[in-house]
């Protein structure tokens, strides 16, 4: 039989990576619901983001692992000799060799499967696509003081004398500005890893070009990114003293690469850098093993405090935290509301009242200058049409809800009105977009509920708008909460995650002069969060250098999670509930708390993994006291709220207690003592808990806290395999999959192999294709018989999306090494005949062994009909 090689449809190639401050990532592929896809026969592929590169990682340690350079020059010889005697065509893009011992390369789809079974090799990835982030929104009048104030770096600065002088903060990103005011003379390492025309999901653009450009940024996030961080001029960052490095991993637009950001960490940690951020995240890659997450860990382990956004993707559900914010010693960073945020403004009259507001999107601009008569809806939310001309020169005052905003405006531009003006009815300001045919041709802006019920009964009287050129600081009511997009943890593994939070929302901050003249923007995302994180890092750095005391890179997150403050719930602040473990993480960082303790608990995280019974988990935690006098603590525990579900989170009242083995402790004075808490969790089964143990000292010190979560029940008995399982085939134009539920004949030429679409409705260690005998059930071959192994698999991203899996009618060596070493004995052909494939799939933290921790399905029959 002639083989056309095995078309990889992997589930992990399907992933994309966002930059934090994007929003959610939307399904790697989408497709109808699964009843409604069978009777229609189709699924569409439009979404189908199958890895055109791939991380290819060798079996020895990287050198900061203990790692001997010439043996991993030696594993790379040896691999692509291998790989020419097979005849499989390489291009080599990347090598890492310090943080991750591996390559990138560029392969034909159909040779993946056979990289897999090279000697030498551990394991095969995709490189992810990390998409540009959108848009921002600009301002006139920079002001970060609220955000800073929430953390407690405003104090830092201005009290304790701390500016991050002296700290290298290393910034992965698009670039930064080089001409801008607030980082003159503060850049001391930089590269391109890119190029200007760099674009990953471009082909022709896709290979980058390092060193060929500099790193003036061209697109705008890191320049906003850096300016949280470390800005310095009429706005200042959290470290205004630290020295930057820059490491410019985007073209002007587009997408970049995974095996790029490694590169990047292999570069900072050449250049000596202390703190690194990545605000970038591939939602729902929960899995610490992804090649990001596993350097960024070692690099922390080399000396570096490393942090990373933990996602955007909240309204995706649980389960959604990505990488390489999820690696095990790297600082993934949740994201809570600015207390404050500065809108321009209009007044009101009869006395003059500022509101602030924002444009919507696809309107004209508010002007600057000119009166309007203020008029309510003749409807409250102006869904249904309004009678021509009963509006006309009017501004016109509309609630959100039951409708469109493109409806509303549309409505009451169709009636003559001048402008629109649309009040949330939710607490807090928010934006929208009015985009749409017939386009909207007046301004259209938006104004919180609080402003909008000062608003009401002034357009019930008719007063008068006036627009000005001014813009304020409106308080945010959502402001210290976390932020609705902020993702939900845990790992794939149970771990912990996100690790802690910062202000990310609502974040005014430098930006390109080249695309906004003021120079400042507003972002929002933990795109922000994470380089304010960066930021107390580098405070906390400075602190410890000039008292003698240096901090290890791994125990900066320690130290900071003990320190931090847990907020309420965002649902209902009032309700006096802490918000979820598993999406704050310990809570709001507080840098004045964590340089003025002089004591640590450790372990600083509780990840307590699965609870099948009934009793609870015993934990050791330890307390140590830098201080010149023994303190006592009192012990406490503050329960938080869990959640149920996976895309549709059902929040859980605090479902855990905690029970001490002494109600207090006495820790002597540059001593330590440990203390027992055993965590038994009350809830629902197959519920995420969570909450934090307490130290409250008796000296009026620092309170310490540790935050713990876990899962109550069977973790196992979350089903992978839910919803769509079927076979199918691409059609010829690449656009759509049709769907076969019946025996079918392939011919494994061009586009005619069998493909298997599943929706992953939970993690996967992995998924296996095993091709047997149609008719009697057995191995194709006793050796060679499965066609593919994935492994660490994400789950999906929305309810009906899926991975897609292909056969091309060859397997591989399915009981380990063969014992000869022969490449070419390592894959075959079946003969044509009647075959089915088993796809089996074990549970995260699953065992392969015991049968309930595997899922199974069964195509239909599959005749192979290849030409010979």
């Amino acid at each position: 039989m002639k083989s056309t090689g095995l078309i990889r449809h992997s589930a992990l190639a399907l992933l994309s990576l966002t930059l934090a401050a994007c929003g959610t990532q939307r399904a790697p592929v989408t497709a109808q619901a699964p009843s409604t896809l069978n009777a229609l026969g189709t699924a569409s592929a439009a979404d189908n983001e199958t890895a055109r590169n791939w991380f290819v990682e060798f079996s020895g340690k990287p050198t900061s692992k203990g790692g001997d350079r010439a043996q991993i020059a030696q594993e790379r010889q040896a691999f692509r000799a291998q790989a020419r005697a097979l005849g499989i065509k390489l291009q080599d893009r990347l090598e890492f060799e310090r943080l991750w011992n591996g390559i990138s390369v560029h392969v034909d789809p159909a040779d993946v499967a056979k990289l897999r079974d090279l000697d030498g090799v551990r394991a095969i990835y995709p490189v992810l696509s990390v998409p540009m982030p959108d848009g921002a929104r600009s301002a006139d009048t920079p002001d970060m003081t609220t955000a800073i104030a929430q953390t407690g770096a405003d104090v830092a600065q201005n009290e304790l004398g701390l500016t991050g002088k002296g700290v290298k903060i290393a910034i992965m990103d698009t670039g930064l500005d080089l001409q801008h005011p607030a980082f003159q003379n503060r850049v001391i390492a930089s590269y391109d890893f890119v190029g200007d025309a760099y674009d990953a999901a471009t082909p022709g653009h896709d290979v980058p070009v390092p060193g060929q450009d500099d790193v003036d940024d061209c697109a705008g996030h890191g320049t906003h990114v850096a300016g949280i961080a470390a800005a310095n001029g009429a706005l200042k960052g959290v470290a205004p003293d630290a020295s930057l490095g820059v490491y410019r991993v985007f073209g002007c637009a587009g997408s970049t690469d995974t095996d790029v950001m490694i590169a990047a960490m292999e570069r900072a940690l050449s250049d000596g850098m202390d703190v690194l951020n990545m605000s970038i995240g591939a939602a729902f890659n929960s899995w610490p093993e992804y090649p990001s997450a596993v350097a960024a860990s070692n690099l922390v382990d080399a000396g570096m405090v490393v942090a990373a956004s933990i996602g955007n993707s909240g309204t995706g559900g649980v389960w959604a935290a990505g990488a390489p914010g999820v690696g095990d010693k790297v600082i993934g960073v949740a994201n809570f509301m600015n207390t404050h945020v500065y809108l321009n403004e209009f007044t009101v009259s009869p006395d003059g009242t500022k509101v602030g507001y924002q444009n919507a999107t696809a309107a004209p601009a508010a002007p600057t200058s000119g009166t309007l008569p203020l008029a309510p809806a003749p409807t409250l939310q102006g869904c249904d049409p309004m009678a021509a001309g009963s509006l006309n020169g009017k501004a016109v005052l509309i609630s959100r809800g039951t409708c469109t905003f493109y409806v509303k405006a549309l409505n009451a531009q169709n009636a003559g009105a001048a402008a629109v003006i649309i009040y949330n009815n939710a607490t807090g300001p928010f934006a929208g977009t009015v985009a749409g045919a017939p386009a909207i041709t007046i301004p259209v802006v938006t104004v919180s509920k609080e402003l909008g019920a000062v608003l009401a009964p002034r357009a019930a009287a008719g007063e008068t708008l006036t627009w000005t050129a001014s813009s304020g600081s409106y308080a945010n009511p959502t402001g210290n909460l976390l932020d609705s997009s902020s993702s939900y943890g845990l790992d794939a593994e149970l771990g912990l995650k996100p690790d802690i939070g910062a202000p990310g929302g609502l974040i005014r901050s430098t930006y390109p002069l080249s695309l906004e003249p003021s120079g400042y923007a507003i972002l929002s995302g933990t795109s922000m969060a994470s380089p304010h994180v960066a930021g107390i890092s580098a405070l906390v750095i400075q602190a410890k250098r000039e008292a003698g005391t240096p901090i290890a890179a791994g125990d900066m997150r320690g130290l900071l999670q003990n320190t931090a403050q847990p907020k309420p719930w965002s649902g209902n602040p009032s309700a006096g509930y802490l918000d979820v473990v598993h999406r704050q993480g310990a809570g709001m960082a507080n840098v004045v708390n964590a340089v003025t303790t002089t004591a640590t608990v450790t372990p600083s995280k509780l990840s307590l993994g699965e609870n099948e019974g009934s009793g609870g988990k015993t934990q050791t935690l330890t307390i140590s006291n830098r201080g010149q006098s023994a303190v006592t603590y009192t012990l406490g525990h503050q329960g938080a709220l869990g959640t149920a579900g996976n895309y549709a989170v059902a929040f859980q009242l605090p479902g855990a207690t905690a029970t001490f083995g002494a109600p207090t402790v006495t820790v002597p004075a540059g001593g330590s003592a440990s203390v027992t808490v055993t965590i038994t969790p009350t809830g629902a089964a197959k519920t995420v808990y969570g909450g934090y143990v307490t130290f409250t000292p008796g000296n009026g010190g620092v309170t310490l806290r540790v935050p713990y979560a876990g899962f109550q029940g069977d973790y196992q008995s979350l089903t992978v395999l839910s919803g769509l399982k079927t076979m199918a085939r691409l059609n010829a134009a690449g656009t759509a999959y049709d769907v076969l539920n019946a025996p079918t004949t392939f011919t494994m030429q061009g586009t005619d192999y069998p493909q298997f679409l599943l929706h992953l409705d939970h993690f996967a260690r992995w998924i296996k294709l095993d091709v047997v005998d149609a008719k009697t059930g057995q191995p194709v071959n006793s050796q060679f018989f499965n066609a593919s192994t994935d492994q660490y698999l994400p789950r999906n991203s929305t309810p009906t999306g899926f991975f897609s899996f292909a056969w091309d009618g060859q397997v591989s060596w399915s009981r380990g090494f063969n014992g000869i070493g022969n490449t070419h004995d390592k894959r075959k052909p079946v003969p044509n005949g009647q075959y089915v494939v088993k796809i089996s799939a074990l549970k995260a933290l699953g065992d392969e062994a015991n049968a309930a921790h595997v899922e199974r399905w069964t195509s239909p029959v599959i005749t192979v009909n290849a030409s010979k």
